[in-house]
């Protein structure tokens, strides 16, 4: 099997066993997705989901959150890690949209890059979710399940999985099979225990098992 029939496959079969996964952050509006996924570094979807309930109640906009101290996002990040330099990108981030883009997010993935706390990562998730243009998120899931799989080989820095991942994965494809691999990662193919593979739809041509 090569390695374009096994993502191809990968892709089909976490269709059927995922049929409607997306994004495990919750929003409503752009701007709020790239303050989430910024707290998310580090920390669970689940928990930014609870911090940031309190956030955008006290700062309902991008105009808002502009206006706030560094130091006032902070208290309340606070639980999702790195409080500090998270808060500073999320400030400085916000503050770039209101003077430069209208308090819009830039359609363009260069533009992105250079928003504060904005990597590749990030800048995937919004091409992807909230344009609906093709995007390749690699996420720890993502790395750990496409090595495993035999989709990548032993490839561990995320910006080189992206690019092995874009000459296999049709690009329609590529945002909805990377939430998948999320969904997979945390129910199957777990990290911090042995994966359960006697319930996995890949186990049949997962490399891991000498396929």
């Amino acid at each position: 099997m090569t390695k374009k029939q096994r993502t191809l496959e990968t892709i089909e079969r976490l269709k059927k066993e995922y049929p409607d996964a997306d994004c495990t952050l919750d929003y409503d509006q752009a701007w709020k997705l790239l303050v989430s996924v910024r707290l998310a570094a580090q920390c669970t979807d689940a928990r930014v989901n609870i911090v940031v309930q309190d956030l955008f109640a006290k700062y309902p906009s991008v105009d808002a959150l502009a206006a706030a101290e560094p130091e006032e996002i902070e208290a309340i990040v606070k639980p999702c890690g790195l409080g500090r330099s998270k808060a500073r990108d999320i400030s400085a981030c916000m503050k770039m949209l209101r003077d430069e883009y209208n308090g819009n997010i830039p359609e363009d993935f260069d533009s992105l890059l250079k928003l504060p706390g904005v990597g590749r990562k990030s800048a995937n998730l919004i091409m992807g979710d909230v344009f609906g243009k093709p995007a390749i998120v690699t996420d720890t899931h993502c790395i750990r399940l496409t090595n495993r799989i035999g989709i990548v080989d032993n490839i561990k820095e995320p910006k080189k999985v992206e690019m092995a991942l874009w000459k296999l994965v049709p690009p329609e494809e590529g945002s909805d099979f990377c939430h998948r691999l999320v969904y997979h990662g945390r129910d199957v193919c777990t990290a911090r225990t042995k994966p359960f593979c006697d319930k996995c739809c890949l186990e049949d041509i997962c490399k891991k098992n000498g396929v």
